[in-house]
């Protein structure tokens, strides 16, 4: 923690009270040499080319210490890293989305009931509130629409300009949204791997403050709201836990959450996470079926499951030591499920886009593959008008 004490006059004045600030200080740790840098720094990695992670570790859950009077995944800012009141003038209402029993032990949290219509504005809202604090005036990010969507959102309630960069094929509605935000969107050919390296020579070239959701550690401390929702929703968590993984900064904050309250014995154990890949894109799967430590390099090919097209996922090594300790089963989604499982969705009365969609046709691979289960949680990422 940092304290700082100002007097009402701006100077010294025996008998003049102070106003005295409290607040948290955070630093990063480089995953590559361990080197310790403070968080607001405007680099996005470390002087060695290593990703940051926070050395930051949450206090033990306590339901006493959740903001009752605060609305948004902000109740939950003791267990994150959250510097500062910044959040309170950066804060669209994210989080908090219902959580539906669509039929006996299926639990879907309805997550694009949120500003952005999908799931990556809790992230979002943690980064930007980081970003403001440290008085970042503007940005760039790459996306395949709905992180740069909640990106864009987010910088334009904080005042910060902001460019995103898509790939080709991204949906034309979820760049109408993010051009709506008074962001600038540049479509690039090729890839979404691509993208992300042309967005990140910019960043290279011209020292503009990335405000990547991948690269970031902020962005996953909003991602672990996810898990603490749904924990004080249910009282519990499911035994199954359905999570996509393209980039995995759900993930990655679900990991993080779960270890939390298991660590400070909210829970007695860890769920079964099931975890999924496109079958045309699928590195992550690839290494877990050969035992390998980094993902497997792939050709990939054009699916409608967008948001989880990843072929070479930046923390690919940290998502695969995540799924080596928990025992975490990797299944594909059949592209030629993706859609009927769309449709049947939408009978149940939920609309939803092609990745979310993909959860379901992975569940019910999953249960082909190893039997009928119950008691499962899956999350509905993104709102259907956006495909």
């Amino acid at each position: 923690y940092l304290v700082e004490a100002h007097s009402w006059s701006g100077q010294y004045t025996e008998g003049v009270p102070f106003v005295v600030r409290v607040f948290r200080y955070f630093r990063f740790f480089c995953t590559a040499c361990g080197k310790k840098t403070p968080a607001d720094t405007l680099a996005p990695v470390c002087g060695c080319g290593g990703l940051f992670e926070l050395d930051f570790k949450s206090p033990k859950w306590d339901d006493a210490k959740i903001d009752q009077k605060c609305w948004s995944i902000f109740r939950y800012r003791d267990f994150m890293a959250v510097d500062g009141d910044a959040w309170q003038s950066v804060s669209l209402g994210e989080g908090m989305t219902p959580l539906v029993e669509l039929e006996p032990g299926l639990y879907v949290k309805v997550d694009y009931a949120m500003p952005t219509l999908s799931f990556k504005d809790r992230g979002a809202a943690t980064l930007v509130a980081h970003m403001k604090a440290i008085g970042v005036k503007s940005c760039v990010q790459d996306s395949s629409g709905n992180a740069g969507n909640a990106v864009a959102a987010y910088c334009a309630r904080a005042g910060i300009q902001c460019e995103i960069y898509v790939p080709e094929g991204t949906s034309p509605k979820k760049i109408t949204m993010i051009e709506a935000h008074g962001a600038k969107v540049h479509v690039i050919p090729g890839s979404r791997d691509h993208c992300a390296d042309v967005c990140r020579a910019r960043v290279r070239e011209e020292g503009i403050y990335y405000a990547n959701h991948v690269v970031n550690p902020f962005f996953y401390e909003g991602m672990k709201a996810y898990i603490y929702e749904v924990y004080e929703e249910l009282g519990r968590i499911p035994e199954h836990v359905v999570l996509p993984v393209g980039n995995g900064t759900l993930f990655i904050g679900a990991v993080k959450a779960l270890e939390h309250l298991l660590e400070s014995g909210a829970i007695d154990h860890f769920p079964k996470i099931v975890a999924l890949q496109s079958e045309y894109c699928d590195p992550l799967l690839k290494a877990r079926e050969l035992g390998l430590d980094a993902p497997v390099s792939i050709d990939v090919k054009p699916t409608i499951a967008e948001g989880i097209a990843i072929g070479k996922p930046l923390r690919g090594s940290e998502l695969l030591e995540m799924m080596k300790k928990h025992d975490i089963t990797v299944v594909a989604a059949p592209e030629d499920k993706i859609l009927a499982a769309r449709a049947k969705i939408a009978r149940a009365g939920l609309y939803i886009e092609h990745t979310t969609a993909a959860n379901f046709a992975a569940w019910d691979h999953y249960c082909e593959l190893y039997g009928p289960s119950t008691d499962v949680l899956i999350t509905l990422c993104g709102a259907g008008i956006k495909s």
